[in-house]
């Protein structure tokens, strides 16, 4: 038979990849997908627009009341086909909120009778500008505001990789420590097997009482089922960690414990500095209170009275033949100004100016108390983070003085100087002292990576965490 293939997996190499194909990874990917399509159909909106349109053909036969010259009315018949197409060049003006447009037209008309007439219309080139006057540029406002959105986009991917850095923490080490609960408890039942059959021979001959027997009966019984039970706990673990990395179902995995990274203080000035420079919210910030003010300025815009500029200029001509429609063409000309101008809205204009005036005022003192309790929360993770690298050694040594307190306790009630009660103490104080240094252990990378994630600063390689480039090339 197959021998089953092993992982052994690092912490690090789980958030690996975790962050490369957990499903939290795809996830995050294709919102910034949605963030990254969105910018680039906004940059193509201030692009030359090129299009064709083209009516081929279309037909009509009608019945129409026409006058004669004398005054009299009759109807006649009419049958006619007509056929079009046109081409348009259309350029966005940022910096004015207009448009410029360039365009070439050609129409052809066929009067169906006996006997039947054909004539063509064209505008070779027509030169215009659509622009408005004294109204909302919303050209304008996007270019400052759709950058910051996309960039904030950039910036939230690499905090939700860092948030799956953290998913990926607690599941290993939900794993981890299950495992080597497990070796606890077969470690123990080994001892309680042994200490049961020892006794059962001290019994025999009298040096202890059938309590103390029948008290290390009940410990091995518990052990057994302690086991069984942890055997299920560990596959049910083991499974949630494979599903979530995306691992086979025939790979086994076994973790291996971490060590601390010995040696690392953050400064707490230099973490709130990165968090303000590299942090999706402090970009939010600025993009809050840019939509603000635009949304003033917008409601202004549509309260007062605006207009707006058509100015065109081009050639025109008609033949009934296609050369003669583009022989010495004449000139087009076209000037447009249109107003509107609110005589009487019973304060609409105005209720809408001060919704937006009162929302800019809310959402500035919402920014403001938000910046403060951001830079609290990264003070007091960076404080957490550097007590607790103290916090690992103490649980550390606890840990290996409580072992070695348990196998002087356990010596010493083999050959008669202690009775159960002090060994069943010691027992559980290394089990729990085995468990506490774990979850310190765990608690410290946490803390770590969410000064990662607050920051998105790597403090060990002292640089900033930014996207693969290539990656984002991969998306085009």
């Amino acid at each position: 038979m197959a021998q089953r293939q092993t992982m052994r997996l690092t912490l690090a190499e789980v958030i690996d990849i975790a962050q490369k194909q957990s499903p939290d990874a795809l996830q995050a990917k294709n919102r910034f997908l949605g963030s990254y399509w969105q910018f680039r159909t906004f940059k193509a909106g201030f692009m030359p627009a090129l299009s064709l349109s083209a009516t081929l053909p279309r037909y009509s036969r009608s019945i129409d009341q026409v006058t004669q010259e004398d005054g009299t009315v009759k109807f006649i018949e009419r049958q006619q086909s007509t056929a079009s197409m046109g081409l348009s060049l259309t350029q966005n003006l940022a910096f004015t909120g207009g448009q410029v447009f360039m365009s070439s037209d050609l129409q052809r008309l066929d009067i169906i009778k006996n006997p039947s007439t054909t004539n063509y219309a064209t505008n070779p080139y027509s030169i215009g500008l659509r622009q408005p006057l004294f109204k909302y540029n919303e050209f304008k406002w996007s270019r400052k505001i759709e950058p910051l959105s996309y960039q904030e986009a950039e910036r939230k991917l690499i905090e939700d990789r860092e948030q799956i850095s953290l998913t990926a923490i607690s599941m290993f080490f939900d794993l981890l420590s299950t495992q080597i609960s497990m070796k606890m408890q077969m470690t123990n039942l080994a001892n309680n097997d042994t200490l049961y059959k020892i006794a059962k021979g001290r019994f025999n001959i009298g040096t202890i009482a059938e309590n103390d027997l029948l008290q290390l009966e009940l410990q091995l019984l518990s052990a057994q089922s302690q086991v069984e039970n942890m055997k299920l706990d560990l596959e049910n673990k083991i499974f949630n960690l494979k599903s979530f990395l995306r691992l086979q179902n025939d790979i086994a995995v076994e973790l291996i414990t971490p060590t601390q990274t010995s040696g690392i203080r953050v400064e707490a000035d230099k973490a709130i500095e990165q968090a303000q420079e590299n942090r999706a919210a402090s970009l939010a910030y600025k993009r809050r209170l840019l939509e603000a003010e635009n949304n003033v300025l917008k409601a202004k815009a549509t309260s007062h009275f605006s207009a707006n500029l058509v100015a065109l200029y081009g050639t025109t001509q008609s033949a009934p033949d296609f050369v003669g429609a583009y022989h010495n063409p004449s000139d087009l000309q076209q000037l447009t100004i249109s107003l509107q101008v609110p005589i009487l809205d019973w304060g609409l204009g105005r209720g809408r100016v001060k919704i937006a005036e009162s929302n800019q005022t809310l959402e500035k003192s919402s920014v403001e108390q938000e910046m403060i309790d951001f830079k609290q929360a990264v003070y007091l993770k960076v404080m957490q983070f550097n007590i607790q690298q103290s916090q690992v050694r103490i649980a550390a040594k606890s840990d290996t003085v409580a072992d070695k307190r348990y196998q002087v306790t356990k010596q010493r009630y083999m050959i008669g100087k202690i009775g159960i009660t002090d060994l069943n103490i010691a027992q559980n104080e290394k089990d729990n002292a085995r468990r506490g240094y774990f979850d310190v252990l765990q608690t410290f990378w946490r803390n770590f990576y969410e000064i990662r994630k607050l920051t998105l600063f790597d403090f060990v390689r002292g640089e900033r965490i930014i996207i693969d480039p290539l990656e984002l090339k991969a998306v085009d």
